[in-house]
């Protein structure tokens, strides 16, 4: 485990904003974790603990307590079950993407329409990730988990982790570390119904069919690519936090509304319907590489937020509320922020469901 003081969140996040951590620690052999605990006990309180800092807007004045880097990496297969389902339990800081790749190759169905989506497989039940019509929620069969509270390593199934649409228990708390996933993925050539029109047509079929993996996998990297959502293919768009609002929730008379003007409309399986936040940011007037704040603009290929020199996390902030607010007078519905804030930034902190839990 790598101890320092001092270190600047910046390079720690996608986003490259934020000031100093008091200390940050940097979790790469799972064995070394009893050693992270007795860090976390000299500083006096849970530590806040990141990925890939992919979905991450870190504070200008920075953090005062620990940070960790989890970097933990392995993949774990177990084909004894009686379903025919195979467990695949992976280390918390190991690269999404790279499972992603690793279960197309197995032949393994479950999380192939997550693939591009950058992160750690550890911050997915946070976020609970999902993208084109699978979320982690789908496959997920167990985690282990560092009870901060009790001090002692739990065991937590779904039905305990409070899934929902980008949220979970563990996303506004630092109760819990995140030290395996466990995921039951299916053996198959398919991978699932394409019911996004953007990737059917990538693939080439009608809405609704069904692709090889492969295909399956490199339609909807074609999608992302093609939105400068692949962070390694972004260019000048590549300090980004991915989509920085939740798709919001509407009613029923609303989707109605909203799908007769075109607009993609989309039944989750939360059972709420949602309309996509980029598509709202068109509609209420706002334009591809439009500048809203000092350094923060708009992506010039797909409706979210980006960086650039000069940028603050501050400023960010103020670009993610002055496309909150247009939206709201527009459209009448309200957005909020997705990527979770590390420190203190009352601007951002109001855009979140949750208040300023930046701490």
């Amino acid at each position: 485990m790598w101890l320092a003081t001092n270190v600047p969140l910046a390079s720690l996040t996608t986003l490259r904003l934020g000031g100093p951590a008091q200390e940050v620690a940097v979790l790469d052999d799972p064995g070394d974790f009893p050693e992270l605990v007795a860090a976390a006990g000299r500083a006096g309180s849970a530590p806040r603990v990141i990925g890939a800092g992919s979905n991450l807007l870190a504070a200008d004045d920075g953090y005062p307590g620990l940070v960790v880097r989890m970097a933990t990496t392995g993949v774990r297969l177990d084909t004894s079950q009686d379903d025919g389902r195979v467990l695949v339990t992976v280390q918390a800081g190991h690269d999404l993407d790279a499972l992603v790749a690793e279960m197309v190759a197995e032949g393994l169905s479950g999380i192939e329409c997550l693939t591009g989506i950058p992160g750690t497989v550890g911050a997915t039940p946070v976020q609970n990730v999902g993208a084109y019509g699978q979320e982690v929620s789908d496959t997920l069969a167990n985690i282990r988990a560092w009870d901060w509270t009790t001090g002692q390593e739990t065991e937590m199934i779904p039905a305990h982790c409070g899934l929902g649409h980008r949220t979970s228990v563990f996303k506004h708390s630092k109760r819990w570390t995140i030290l395996t996933v466990t995921l039951a993925l299916t053996p198959s050539k398919l991978g699932p119904p394409l019911t996004y029109r953007a990737v059917a047509d990538a693939a080439g079929v009608p809405l609704g069919e069904q692709v090889l993996l492969d295909e399956t996998v490199a339609a909807i990297r074609q999608v992302r690519d093609e939105k400068g959502m692949i962070l390694d293919s972004c260019g000048s768009d590549g300090r980004t936090a991915g989509s920085v609002f939740l798709s919001p929730s509407i009613p029923a008379d609303t989707a109605r509304h909203l799908r007769a003007e075109g607009a993609p409309v989309n039944d989750f399986p939360d059972g709420k319907t949602r309309v996509s936040a980029s598509w709202l940011m068109s509609a209420a007037g706002f334009s591809l590489g439009q500048r809203l704040a000092t350094g923060a603009r708009i992506s010039t290929r797909h409706f979210t937020l980006v960086a650039d020199d000069g940028a603050t996390a501050a400023s960010f902030a103020d670009a993610a509320a002055t496309v909150a607010e247009q939206v709201q007078r527009a459209t009448g519905i309200t957005l909020t922020a997705e990527p979770d804030l590390l420190g203190n930034l009352p601007a951002y902190a109001r855009l979140s469901p949750h208040g300023n839990l930046g701490f």
